[in-house]
């Protein structure tokens, strides 16, 4: 049996994006205590440096946006006038990254990780993307070591985000107890986050856990509003393996009424569960 990741994947990669539309913060130089005409060159100095400043701010702002909305190829645009804007800024390189990734530049978007990294040694959110950068190239070992480097930054806030793209990263190398535990870790802080929910569930129907996959696959389904073609296929396949066949056909008629044309809604009228 593999592991699909269907939804967990997209609902990741917009997170990582999020994440690295970050703004720098501005700071403002002080002037001499010296004579009035160093006062003048140091104010027209920090009031260009300040100014830089402000125009990288807001060409990271407009790049976060377009890559955001599909545009990828504008929002590289936008981070290449931030650069010149303000060579030293480590959320250029980071949202470069990327932006790179997007567009297939798998070269261009390492050396821009490392160029974040190098900037700002301590910065989670790069250590975060660049380790789902190294994830989607199947490069595993690096990947544990970014997500775990991020994890151990004293001021990071997104242990759930993180948590969660190890685990999935976990379980994409057949790490299956690893995953189980990153995932329930990410669980246990933010257990209303359905893309956890719904990835511990793959993890534990692929290591035959058959009911708890049942239940956290089974938060998610109980909320329309969050269930998808991809919790409901999950459910379906999991009420298969328990041999539950009432069960099987009442998500066999929710995927063909909620979602007549999805690929999922295909798998289950042609039988398909063990792809």
């Amino acid at each position: 049996m593999s592991l699909r990741l269907t939804a967990g994947w997209v609902a990741l990669v917009t997170m990582a994006l999020l994440a690295a539309c970050t703004t720098t913060t501005t700071t403002t130089p002080t002037g001499s205590a010296g004579g009035g005409s160093r006062d003048t060159r140091t104010a027209r100095g920090g009031s260009e440096g300040a100014d830089a400043e402000r125009s990288a701010k807001v060409r990271l702002e407009l790049a976060g946006l377009y890559l955001a909305r599909g545009q990828a190829s504008t929002a590289l645009e936008e981070v290449k006038l931030a650069i010149a804007a303000k060579p030293d800024v480590a959320e250029a390189y980071n949202l470069r990254g990327l932006i790179y990734g997007t567009l297939g530049e798998m070269t261009l978007a390492d050396e821009s990780f490392r160029r974040a990294l190098q900037l700002d040694p301590r910065d989670g959110d790069a250590m975060h993307n660049y380790g789902w950068f190294l994830c989607q190239q199947r490069q595993f070992a690096e990947a544990e070591a970014q997500f775990e480097r991020a994890l151990l930054q004293p001021q990071y806030r997104d242990a759930v985000r993180t948590l969660l793209a190890q685990g999935v990263c976990q379980a994409r190398a057949g790490q299956w107890a690893l995953a189980e535990r990153t995932l329930s870790r990410s669980y246990e802080l933010d257990p209303s986050n359905p893309v956890t929910a719904y990835n511990l569930s793959e993890v534990l129907l692929h290591r035959g856990e058959l009911e708890r996959a049942r239940f956290y696959v089974g938060r998610i389904n109980s909320r329309p509003a969050l269930s998808t073609a991809q919790s409901l296929w999950l459910a379906a396949r999991i009420e298969r393996r328990l041999g539950n066949l009432d069960g099987l056909q009442d998500y066999g008629r929710q995927l063909r009424d909620r979602f007549p044309q999805a690929p999922e809604t295909l798998q289950f009228e042609r039988g398909r569960f063990d792809d």
